[in-house]
């Protein structure tokens, strides 16, 4: 890649992030329909597998979801430079707005008007959260291990309280088990 078309793939990822991380609320989740949509489906920087897999990284590495992502997209499309500004690029938004509300809250912070416009916004967040959800489901395998994957994961993560990092760790064992168990059987059955 010749470097001035590095350069402006550089700076269009910071600029794409820029976006996503401006027009996105309610943090990492309901950022996935929005990356997949410009970075998959627009730009066609990384496949909708590509997906799975960066968020699947993205969460069980120590941070959020959101920064996770952008610093994954942007090293695999071109570089520490792209993580870089990637990352810079969804981090900006936030920074910015966070520094701004904390000002105004300290000074209305008592009105109904904050209040009710905040409960609308965890609406809307809600939402985009699970056309996330609709959108990975589609894409996962549809076989009984999955089912019983994700049926597991929830019921310890979500009922039993078991930690996240534990869950994860779980499903990677599961997962490793169950494809090596798969692939002896076929080994097998080839014999």
């Amino acid at each position: 890649m010749k470097k001035r078309e590095k350069l402006n793939k550089i700076w269009l990822l910071f600029v794409t992030f820029l976006k996503i991380g401006a027009f996105t609320f309610g943090g990492g989740y309901a950022m996935i329909p929005l990356i997949q949509k410009e970075i998959a489906d627009k730009k066609k920087w990384i496949t909708e597998d590509d997906i799975l897999d960066i968020i699947a990284i993205a969460e069980s590495t120590p941070g959020p979801i959101a920064v996770n992502s952008a610093t994954f997209v942007g090293f695999k499309v071109a570089g520490f430079w792209g993580a870089f500004a990637s990352t810079f690029g969804v981090v900006l938004p936030s920074f910015i707005i966070i520094t701004f509300i904390a000002y105004l809250l300290k000074n209305f912070n008592d009105y109904k008007g904050v209040k009710f416009a905040f409960f609308g916004v965890r609406a809307g967040v809600l939402a985009l959260i699970i056309k996330g959800l609709v959108s990975m489901y589609k894409q996962v395998p549809k076989n009984p291990v999955s089912y019983i994957v994700m049926g597991a994961s929830f019921i310890f993560a979500a009922i039993f309280d078991v930690s996240i990092l534990l869950v994860l760790i779980g499903c990677a064992l599961f997962g490793l088990v169950t494809s090596i168990i798969i692939s002896r059987r076929a080994n097998d059955d080839l014999s």
